[in-house]
C-alpha cells in the first residue's frame, strides 16, 4: 500500500458508507410509479444512468435492491463488474428506487466523505481489477464478495482536498469528452460515408462516367448464361465421377436430375444500368451450404480452426479469436464445410445474423460452423463484388427483410438462394471492386488513427485518476494533465 500526503488516510469502505443498507419501508400506493434501474440502465464506465424505467410499486418492492438519490450502484457480477457499471443515482422521484440485485448499493457518510470520491474510485479501472482477483463463484456467475467489498481500503485526504480533486477529474474528463464526442462523430461520419459509397458502388453509379467510355464485351446477362452453363457443367461432372468411383454407369435420364436455379422475381427490383442484370445468388453458386453440428467432441484439439459466427465481422473475416477442432478425415462435413479462398460467409442463425464477410486469402483446414453458410460462386471473379453487394445497404437490407424467429434470428438456404444480386459485366464488376478498395483503404487508415486517439484518452483517463488516488495531483502536475488533454 502506497504512502500518502500529509492529512491523507487510508479507510475501509464500511468507515466511510453503508453497504446494501437496510430496506426502508416507504409508504408508498401499491400502483405508484416508482424509478426502477435493470443492469442495462447503468452505461459501462461510469457513463451514467441511460433509460430509467417505472415501475408499480407493488412489482418491485420485495425481490428488487432498494436505493435513494445519491447513492452509489456497483455491478457486482461478471461483466458487468469489470466493465464499469457504476453509477450514483440521480435525483429520482419518490426518493426510493428499486433495480436488479447483482447492484452493490453504497451509501456514504456525507460528514465524512464527497459522494463522488467514493464513486470515481469504484468505478476507477485499478480498482475493478483488484476487485476481479477477488470474485468468487462459478464461471459466469463471478460475484465480489460482500465481504471482501466492505473491507476496501480507499485513500481518503481532508474534504476540501477531495471536493478541489473532484472537481479537477471533471474538469479534465469534461475536455476529453468533448474531443471523444468529436472523434466518435468521425467515426461515424466515415462508416456513413462508407455506407453511401458501397450504395453507390452496387447501383453502378460509381461507374458511371468509366461505362460511357467502356463498352463491355460481354454484358451481365451473357455473364450470368455464361454461368449457368459452366454450373450445370460442374454438376454432370460431379455426378458422374461418384458413379466412375463405384464402377458404375450412371442412369439413362441421369441428366434430367439436374435442378435449375430460379431467378431473382424482378417484379419491385429497381432498374440497373445498362449492360447489367437482376440474378439471384442461387444462380451464382456452385455450392451453399453450413457446417456440422456434431463436431464439439473434437473442439481444442488439432491444426484445424472452426468459423464461429463471431468470426464474421461486416466486411471482414476476424480470426482474432479461434475454437480449433480436429474433425474425423472421413467425415463428408469436412470437405463440404471446408472454406476456400473467394468463398462468401454468412452469418445464418443469431444475433448477428446478416453478417457477412469474404475468404480473401487461403486458409488451411478452416470449416464454417452451423450457425454460418459457406457460399462458394460458380465464377470465382465474382466473389468480391457479390461481397460488397451483400454488405451493401441494398444487401443488408434484403437480409433484414427476410429474417425470422423472435428472439433468435435466422436466414435459411432458401432465402440465400433467392437474394437479388445486381450482376454488371466482369470488367465493370473489377472496376467497381477496385475503386471501392481504395477509398475504404483511406478510410481505413482515418479509423485507424481515431482508434489509437480514442485509446490514448482512456489511457490519459486511468493517468489522471492514478494521481488523483495517490496524491500527486497537485497545481503543477494538474496543469501538465490539461496540457495532456490538450495533447490527446
Amino acid at each position: 500500500m502506497r504512502d500518502l500526503p500529509e492529512g491523507w488516510r487510508y479507510c475501509r469502505l464500511s468507515e466511510l458508507a453503508s453497504v446494501n443498507p437496510a430496506k426502508e419501508k416507504p409508504e408508498y400506493a401499491e400502483d405508484e410509479p416508482v424509478t426502477f434501474l435493470p443492469m442495462a440502465a447503468v452505461e459501462e464506465e461510469f457513463g451514467g444512468v441511460a433509460a430509467p424505467e417505472r415501475r408499480r410499486f407493488s412489482e418491485v418492492k420485495s425481490g428488487y435492491t432498494q436505493f435513494k438519490s445519491g447513492d452509489v450502484l456497483f455491478a457486482k457480477i461478471t461483466p458487468c463488474m469489470e466493465n464499469g457499471k457504476v453509477a450514483i443515482v440521480p435525483d429520482i422521484d419518490p426518493p426510493h428506487g428499486y433495480g436488479s440485485t447483482e447492484f452493490f448499493v453504497v451509501r456514504p457518510d456525507a460528514r465524512s466523505v464527497e459522494v463522488r470520491w467514493v464513486a470515481r474510485y469504484l468505478a476507477w479501472r485499478d480498482f475493478r481489477r483488484q476487485a476481479q482477483h477477488n470474485m468468487r463463484g462459478a464461471a459466469g456467475q463471478l460475484r465480489v464478495p460482500k465481504t471482501w467489498f466492505k473491507q476496501v481500503e480507499l485513500p481518503v485526504p481532508p474534504r476540501p482536498r477531495q471536493r478541489a480533486i473532484v472537481a479537477k477529474i471533471e474538469q479534465l474528463f469534461s475536455e476529453l469528452d468533448a474531443g471523444e464526442a468529436a472523434l466518435k462523430r468521425a467515426q461515424r461520419n466515415l462508416e456513413r460515408y462508407r455506407a453511401s459509397l458501397l450504395k453507390a458502388a452496387v447501383e453502378g453509379k460509381l461507374t458511371e462516367e468509366w461505362r460511357k467510355t467502356n463498352p463491355p464485351e460481354e454484358t451481365g446477362e451473357e455473364l450470368l448464361q455464361r454461368t449457368l452453363a459452366e454450373r450445370r457443367k460442374r454438376w454432370a461432372e460431379d455426378y458422374l465421377s461418384k458413379y466412375e468411383a463405384k464402377g458404375k454407369k450412371p442412369p439413362k435420364n441421369w441428366r434430367s436430375k439436374y435442378e435449375e436455379p430460379k431467378g431473382a422475381d424482378t417484379e419491385d427490383l429497381p432498374e440497373l444500368p445498362e449492360g447489367w442484370c437482376w440474378a439471384a445468388l442461387g444462380q451464382l453458386t456452385s455450392r451453399l451450404t453450413s457446417g456440422s453440428r456434431d463436431w464439439k467432441p473434437y473442439y481444442g484439439r488439432g491444426t484445424g480452426v472452426f468459423i464461429l459466427a463471431g468470426n464474421v465481422k461486416p466486411g471482414r473475416l476476424d480470426l482474432a479469436e479461434k475454437q480449433h477442432v480436429d474433425p474425423p478425415a472421413d467425415d463428408p462435413a469436412r470437405r463440404r464445410s471446408q472454406v476456400n479462398e473467394g468463398d462468401i460467409l454468412v452469418t445464418i442463425v443469431g444475433a448477428n445474423t446478416g453478417d457477412v464477410c469474404r475468404v480473401a486469402r487461403p486458409l488451411h483446414e478452416h470449416y464454417v460452423c452451423q450457425s454460418v453458410s459457406l457460399v462458394r460462386l460458380t465464377m470465382p471473379g465474382s466473389s468480391a463484388f457479390v461481397d460488397l453487394v451483400l454488405n451493401s445497404p441494398w444487401g443488408r437490407g434484403v437480409f433484414a427483410e427476410f429474417m425470422y424467429g423472435e428472439g433468435r434470428p435466422h436466414l435459411s438456404f432458401d432465402q440465400l438462394r433467392s437474394t437479388p444480386v445486381p450482376l454488371p459485366p466482369a470488367a465493370e464488376q473489377d472496376r467497381i471492386v477496385g475503386a471501392f478498395a481504395t477509398v475504404e483503404a483511406s478510410i481505413g487508415r482515418v479509423l485507424e488513427s481515431v482508434g489509437v486517439r480514442l485509446a490514448s484518452g482512456r489511457a490519459l483517463r486511468r493517468g489522471i485518476l492514478a494521481k488523483a488516488f495517490d496524491g500527486s495531483m497537485a497545481g503543477g502536475e494538474d496543469s501538465h494533465s490539461s496540457a495532456a488533454v490538450q495533447d490527446a
